[in-house]
Order: structure tokens, then sequence, then C-alpha cells
């Protein structure tokens, strides 16, 4: 009984560095224009949420669930990419302009899938959308309501930049905000992506925890989980887990699809 207790204590404690783990991987260049950022306010002072969605349930039968994945920096899993194409199953994937430098041949891929591929904000340099100088499972927020507009702004504007339609959502980095944050950026016309189930926090967990935690979809789940980690295995749980729901007859919805519903006044 020691041993699990210990075992779970320490599966917990991992959890809040998985999210840091895309952000911490390379170092973060810093806002060009924003305001400086700082760390001098406890953490504890800081309001933070971190939103749920939900899209609208089918009621009966199988599941209907929207899967997101954010492509932070670096690469692409084409695990997951690739399965998506052949299995024809749609998603929504946040990109920021980091990683959209990077990875030409898997943009052209979602470009040439706009039956498949629905493409969002996830920001200019991955900074987390507080208005507050503190840090979010270690990394610096953007720490003012400028460095906050900077961060969605600029995600959107690279986005154009390489050929794709206008966002109209926006998921920041670690997926936690201030709640003056996103009253700011549901100001600057977006809504804000939550999510109700992590699939593999930040591309951590072994591959079977994750196929585990994508069977576990119910109805109306948004799946959160990450194309960016090509030599994690939990890319190979998330492939697992698209073609077990796939076998349940789940419905695979985008959110431009479908009405959804998002807590902290993120999409009303």
């Amino acid at each position: 009984m020691i041993r699990l207790l210990l075992s779970s204590a320490i599966l917990l404690a991992a959890l809040p560095a998985a999210f840091a783990q895309d952000a911490m991987s390379s170092a973060r260049p810093a806002p060009a224009a924003a305001e400086p950022v700082t760390t001098a306010s406890p953490i504890s002072k800081v309001k933070l949420v971190e939103p749920h969605l939900h899209v609208t349930r089918v009621g009966k039968g199988a599941p209907r669930v929207a899967l997101t994945f954010d492509a932070c920096m670096g690469k692409t899993d084409t695990r997951i990419l690739n399965t998506l194409v052949e299995q024809q199953v749609p998603a929504t994937i946040f990109v920021t302009a980091r990683w959209l430098k990077g990875n030409p041949e898997a943009l052209a891929t979602f470009l040439a899938h706009p039956d498949l591929f629905e493409l969002e904000d996830h920001g200019l340099n991955h900074i987390p959308a507080v208005d507050q100088p503190t840090l979010v499972y270690g990394i610096p927020a953007a720490g003012s309501p400028a460095a906050v507009a900077q961060e969605v702004k600029g995600g959107a504007d690279a986005m154009v930049a390489h050929g794709i339609p206008q966002p109209r959502w926006f998921r920041g980095a670690t997926a936690r905000y201030s709640p003056s944050a996103i009253a700011e950026i549901r100001g600057m016309g977006y809504r804000i992506a939550g999510y109700s189930l992590n699939g593999d926090s930040g591309a951590s967990l072994p591959a079977k925890v994750v196929e585990k935690n994508y069977v576990s979809a119910k109805d109306g789940d948004v799946l959160i989980s990450h194309i960016n980690q090509p030599t994690h295995s939990s890319g190979e749980g998330v492939v697992k887990g698209i073609l077990a729901l796939k076998a349940r007859g789940a419905q695979f919805v985008r959110l431009q699809d479908i009405a959804e519903h998002g807590d902290d006044a993120t999409t009303e």
C-alpha cells in the first residue's frame, strides 16, 4: 500500500511539469514589443483558470468527440498526422508561429486536406496568456495586457502569412489564463479553447496510458494532445486511441463544425 501511494504521488507531481515540457525544450525568444516580464509577484496572488470545453452531445449511441492537437514548437509527429489522413479523422490543430517556421511539409499536408483539418491560433512564442507577471508551470507568463495581445495577434498574423485562413479560436500555452486576459482575448474576437479530457499530459505519458485516456472519452468530450513530439511514446498511444475510438463508431468533429460550450466566459 505504501509503495502504491508513493507511486501515485510521484505521478501527480509530474503532471504540472508535463505541460511545461514543450516550452522548456528550447529557449524562448523575448517578446519584441511587449512590456518586460518579471517574476516578482508570487504565483499565489495571481488567479488562474483552466477552462473546460465540450461539444454538443449526441445523447445516445456512439460518442461525439473533438480531437484537438497542439503544435507548440519542434517537429511533427507523422505517426499521428498520417493516421488522421489515412483514417479520414477530422481534427483541430493549434499552431504557433514557431512551429510554422520549421514544418512546411506538415503544413502543406494540413492545407491539402481542408475537409479534415481546422487550423487555429496557439500563439506567437508559446507564452502563457496571463497579463500579470508570474510563472505558469515554471514558464514566464506574458506579464501584461500588451504582451498577451502580441502573443495572440502575432500567432494569427503568422498563420495568415503562411496561407492559413484567419483563426477564430485561441489556445494559450499551458491552457491556463487570468480572467482579465480571457476578457482581453475575447475582446479581440477569439473564442478560447479549453478541453475536457487530457490525452497525453504534454506528450509525457507512456503509450498505454494515453491509449487508455482516449478510450475513456465520453460523449461531448474535447481531447487535447500534442502533435509535435515525434520521439515520445505518447504518439503511439494517440494513434491506438484514435483507432479504438473509431472502432467504437465515435463521431469526430472539429470545433468549427458544431456548437460548443466553454466555461469561464471563454465561448459565450
